[in-house]
């Protein structure tokens, strides 16, 4: 769980504003096309984003803020590819399904011992080819001439296209992926130790903390205030002027 939830809402937004210059700006001018694509990413965004509400409510009877800010960026993951190439109303097909399969792929990964903390692969691994995949489903050149027809438009050929493109990247990423974290397990480590990962790594690995004076946590002895504070939920001594007026 985040530690700050309305940090996780204040990132999520800077990235919701942020991927419209990421999709809208690959048109590279303004014009009909980044119109196009900025819709595009708006509509999916906030489409996958009621659609995870809607599944937390259906699974928990509760709708979270995490869980919103996961499916807006899942919608922005999957409508990445198909930004530019279909219309808005086939970007709520993108959105919905988008979160719809991230969801899925969350729910059973957390029944396993598989360690993913951030659902990286659930979340942009799958949204991506999620998105992906309906590229070649509601492509059309009615919505950009430069492109291609998809599977509604009568090509189903599209779809072995977009299909080889993802094998292509999933490739791509994975000898990347075996490569950096050859490296990082040689030198560095790959994964934190246990008792690094329950002291929390602001601690173990930098030596200070996010926060001091919350309720009910006191300094306790520690490194000095210029390197970090520990804080413990210990209860403070009673000071020596309570102990004589009591």
């Amino acid at each position: 769980m985040p530690h700050n939830v309305p940090l996780v809402l204040l990132g999520a937004g800077l990235l919701w504003f942020g991927w419209f210059g990421f999709n809208a700006g690959s048109a590279l001018a303004a014009n009909g096309l980044a119109a196009l694509a900025f819709t595009n990413t708006n509509t999916a965004a906030a489409t996958a984003l009621v659609a995870w509400v809607c599944l937390d409510l259906l699974r928990t009877g509760k709708a979270t803020a995490v869980g919103a800010a996961t499916g807006l960026v899942v919608g922005l993951v999957g409508i990445t590819p198909a930004a530019g190439y279909i219309t808005a109303p086939a970007s709520l097909a993108v959105g919905a399904l988008a979160a719809l399969v991230s969801y899925t792929a969350i729910q059973i990964r957390a029944k396993t011992r598989l360690d993913d903390s951030l659902d990286v692969f659930s979340c942009h691994g799958l949204a991506g080819v999620a998105g992906a995949l309906r590229t070649g489903v509601f492509a059309t050149k009615l919505a950009n001439p430069a492109g291609g027809d998809g599977w509604l438009a009568g090509n189903f050929a599209q779809m072995g296209v977009q299909l080889a493109a993802i094998l292509a990247a999933v490739a791509i990423a994975a000898a990347g992926t075996a490569v950096i974290l050859g490296i990082v397990q040689a030198t560095l480590g790959a994964k934190a130790g246990v008792r690094e990962q329950l002291s929390g790594l602001d601690l173990s690995e930098h030596g200070e903390e996010a926060y001091f004076g919350e309720q009910g946590a006191t300094p306790s002895p520690g490194v000095s205030l210029g390197q970090g504070v520990i804080v413990s939920a210990a209860s403070p001594e009673p000071t020596e002027a309570a102990a004589v007026a009591g």
